[in-house]
């Protein structure tokens, strides 16, 4: 490691930490060049562990030899022992540059991950068996970066085999939605779709999650018996559009009580998967 000190916030060499934007770390004229930034010892470890490439590290000096000890010697090990930078202050220094106190005291940058396409994903996680049962998520205009993580660790956590957003949707490599979800971004196969009709040509019966007077149970048992089936879920405000929920083989609510209208998204899904993958899978 080259441990490198810093003094002010304007040093230009960690202006991955402190000054580029979501939208500059993605560098979209040059992906070559992006980045993500992933915060806290265990999603950084989950991260690297994963193969994801870790280009500098910004800890607390005391962390070097503590909580920032085995995410160096990774890195270090993945750089073949050329190691990488791994800049460092006192605590008051690192929080006037980042704006906020360090979680655990450590910040990794790294490339960021190749993005997959709805293809890709279909790949990798489709069986040879076509009777194999298979469980997606759909996401469509969720826009709330901690919604996002959520429910990427809802559906790591409970089984689902990948999730699915529209491209409207929130960015789950922004540093929010990784920290949220725990670093199961990493874990999950997940990719980009222009419209939720596109899960129709890969066979999957689709389950718009809305309250309506004819929605059925999620208990409902024809849904148990679908081999695939996509859990459609809408925006945190208006929930599904119209035409999204009329195009579903199966509309789904969650029955309500004391007069609540709805869950949050993120909620709304936990319950889902559980009930539609994790206890069948049990």
């Amino acid at each position: 490691m080259i441990i490198r000190e810093i003094a002010e916030i304007e040093d230009d060499r960690v202006m991955d930490f402190s000054r580029l934007t979501e939208c500059q770390l993605r560098s979209r004229l040059r992906p070559e060049d992006a980045r993500i930034i992933v915060e806290s010892p265990k999603v950084i470890k989950t991260a690297l562990k994963s193969g994801h490439t870790p280009i500098s590290i910004l800890t607390e000096r005391k962390h070097i030899e503590g909580d920032a000890k085995e995410i160096i010697a990774i890195a270090d090990r993945m750089t073949g022992g050329a190691g990488i930078d791994v800049f460092t202050a006192d605590r008051g220094v690192l929080a006037s540059l980042t704006g906020y106190t360090l979680t655990r005291g450590v910040l990794c940058a790294m490339r960021r991950p190749k993005e997959n396409s709805m293809p890709e994903v279909m790949e990798m996680i489709s069986a040879s068996d076509d009777s194999a049962c298979i469980r997606v998520g759909v996401l469509d205009g969720v826009c709330d970066s901690t919604n996002i993580g959520a429910i990427f660790r809802s559906a790591a956590a409970l089984g689902l085999d990948a999730l699915l957003l529209t491209r409207d949707c929130c960015d789950p490599y922004s540093r929010r939605a990784i920290r949220v979800s725990m670093g199961s971004v990493f874990l999950l196969p997940w990719g980009w779709i222009d419209s939720v009709d596109d899960i129709r040509e890969y066979k999957f019966k689709t389950i718009a999650m809305a309250l309506r007077d004819d929605s059925i149970g999620l208990d409902d048992p024809r849904l148990k018996e679908e081999r695939r089936l996509a859990m459609v879920m809408g925006t945190e405000g208006d929930g599904l559009a119209a035409d999204v929920i009329l195009g579903a083989d199966y509309v789904v609510k969650i029955p309500m009580s004391h007069g609540v209208d709805s869950l949050n998204v993120a909620a709304a899904s936990a319950v889902a998967f559980w009930e539609l993958v994790a206890k069948r899978n049990n």
